[in-house]
């Protein structure tokens, strides 16, 4: 098993930072920006398409009957909304054919 990492927000930030040139300020706002469309489309119940990367999507789930693994005793789960993300065919290859892929 080999060790994940994850990308934080100053990553991204770094990143915008160091490939395009905008000053530190300016890549945060950017990535912030970004981030905060992205959040308001789906609290306002849109879908977000990012072509070559994928798709986030509001899915309701209604109610529901669970069970508490520890006792079995039925619970009801309320119905909610929640967000999907489907991968694009572009980003799912890429991922596939990179040097984490499973052999």
């Amino acid at each position: 098993m080999h060790s994940m990492n994850t990308i934080t927000r100053v990553e991204l930030i770094n990143t915008v930072y160091s490939k395009i040139g905008l000053s530190k300020a300016d890549s945060g706002r950017l990535v912030e920006s970004t981030l905060e469309s992205v959040c308001k489309a789906l609290e306002g119940g849109e879908n977000v398409k990012l072509s070559a990367f994928g798709s986030f999507n509001i899915r309701d789930k209604n109610q529901r009957v669970g069970r508490n693994p520890k006792t079995g005793i039925e619970v009801p789960i309320t119905p909610r909304r929640v967000v999907t993300f489907r991968a694009s065919p572009n980003l799912k290859q890429a991922v596939n054919s990179g040097a984490g892929a499973a052999a």
